[in-house]
C-alpha cells in the first residue's frame, strides 16, 4: 500500500469572496475517498481554519495579527473539520484530527510520538486531518505555512508522495500571469530553480511558491516524490493516479540515495537549532566531500548558543553560512572547553550529520 501526503491550501478552499469552498471541498473529499479505494493510505494536511473562522464571525473591535489568528483559528478550526466530518461520513471514513507545532517536531521524541499517533490512525483506517494549532503557536516559532508542515508530516510518516495543492498548475519558467510561460514538468532534487520564481505570497495564506519549491526539494532529496498541481483542477488527484503524462503538473523527482529516518527528521530541523559552531576551512571541505565524514572537534573554531547533549546545531562556514545540521554529541560548556582537540568523539557523528 502506498502512503500519500496531499496538503491543500487556504486557496483551494476558499471562494474569491473569502468563504469557504464548500463544492470544492467535497470534490477533494471524493478524490481522497478513490485513493482510499485504489490501495493509498492518505494523510491530509489542510489549511484554511484562520479563513473559515473569520467568515463565521466579523468582530466589531480592532483586534491586532496575533488575536485576529487566534480567535479565527479556534472558530474556523472547528467548523472545517465538522465539514470534513460530514463529508467523509457519507463515504463511511472515519477521520482524525492531528493539531501540532512547529516545537512538537524539535525533539526525537515529541517527533516519533508524533509519528506513533499516525500510524496508529493508518493502522486503524482512520485518515488523520493534520493542521497547525494557530491557537497557541508563538508568531515567531510557526511554519512559514503548511506547506512546510505537510514537507516534515511526509518525511516522519516515510510518505511515498507528496502532493501540495495549490491555485497554480505547477512550477512556471515565468510569471503565472504571462501566456509565455509554461509549467516546468519535472525537477531534480539538486536543480536551482529560484531565477524563475517570483516570491509572491498567496491570497490567503502565509507562503508563496518560494517557499513551495525550498521544501519540495528538501523532501525529494529524502527520497519522496513532490508534486504541486492546481487543487482547483477537476479530478486533479485521481487524474495525477491515472494519467500524470496529460496533467498539468510539476514534479520534484526523488532522490535514489535518500536518507535515513533519523537524517530525515535533522533535515528539517535548522530552524529548532539550540546553538551553532563555526568550522575552519579543512572541516568544511572534509564534511562537503564525497567521503562520509563526521565533524571533529579539532576543526571547530566557536561554538556559540545554549544547547545540551542531544540537540540540534548548525555547523557553520568561516563565512558564518550554514553548510550542515546535526545532533551534537555534547552540550555546549562540554564543547567549548574541548575546541580544537584531537583523537575525541566527533561533536556530530555522520549518522546524525545532513548537509544542506
Amino acid at each position: 500500500m502506498k502512503r500519500i501526503v496531499v496538503k491543500v491550501g487556504s486557496n483551494v478552499l476558499m471562494r474569491g469572496d473569502g468563504k469557504t469552498d464548500v463544492t470544492r471541498m467535497s470534490a477533494i473529499v471524493d478524490q481522497i475517498v478513490w485513493l482510499m479505494k485504489h490501495d493509498y493510505e492518505v494523510i491530509l494536511v489542510s489549511s484554511g481554519s484562520i479563513s473559515s473562522g473569520r467568515d463565521e464571525l466579523k468582530v466589531k473591535n480592532k483586534l491586532d495579527s496575533v488575536e485576529q489568528r487566534q480567535l479565527y483559528s479556534a472558530i474556523g478550526q472547528v467548523k472545517l473539520i465538522g465539514l470534513y466530518y460530514d463529508l467523509f461520513r457519507e463515504y463511511g471514513v472515519h477521520i482524525g484530527q492531528v493539531l501540532t507545532m512547529k516545537e512538537s517536531f524539535s525533539t526525537r521524541g515529541e517527533y516519533l510520538n508524533q509519528r506513533a499517533c499516525m500510524r496508529v490512525m493508518l493502522d486503524n483506517g482512520v485518515l488523520p486531518i493534520v493542521n497547525e494549532n494557530d491557537t497557541v503557536s508563538v508568531t515567531e516559532l510557526m511554519f512559514t505555512d503548511n506547506d512546510e508542515l505537510s514537507g516534515l508530516v511526509a518525511s516522519m510518516m516515510d510518505a511515498d508522495t507528496l502532493v501540495i495543492l495549490s491555485n497554480v498548475d505547477g512550477i512556471f519558467n515565468g510569471a503565472p500571469s504571462d501566456p509565455r510561460s509554461r509549467v516546468i514538468p519535472s525537477v531534480y532534487h539538486d536543480r536551482d530553480l529560484s531565477e524563475y520564481i517570483l516570491d509572491e505570497k498567496s491570497g490567503f495564506g502565509r507562503g508563496g511558491m518560494l517557499t513551495k519549491c525550498n521544501i519540495a526539494r528538501k523532501v525529494a532529496d529524502e527520497g519522496i516524490k513532490v508534486i504541486i498541481a492546481n487543487g482547483k483542477t477537476d479530478n486533479i488527484l485521481i487524474d495525477l493516479v491515472e494519467r500524470p503524462m496529460e496533467t498539468m503538473h510539476t514534479e520534484f523527482v526523488p532522490n535514489p540515495d535518500a536518507t535515513n529516518s533519523v537524517k530525515k527528521w535533522i533535515a528539517h530541523s535548522e530552524s529548532f537549532a539550540k546553538g551553532a559552531v563555526k568550522v575552519n576551512e579543512k572541516a568544511a571541505e572534509a564534511l562537503k566531500g564525497k567521503r562520509a565524514a563526521s565533524l571533529l572537534m579539532v576543526g571547530v573554531v566557536s561554538v556559540e548558543g545554549e544547547f545540551e547533549e542531544g540537540d540540534i546545531i548548525n555547523i557553520l562556514d568561516e563565512k558564518g553560512e550554514t553548510i550542515a545540521v546535526g545532533r551534537s554529541a555534547y552540550s555546549v560548556e562540554e564543547a567549548k572547553q574541548n575546541i580544537g582537540k584531537h583523537d575525541i568523539k566527533p561533536l556530530v557523528h555522520y549518522d546524525y550529520l545532513y548537509m544542506e
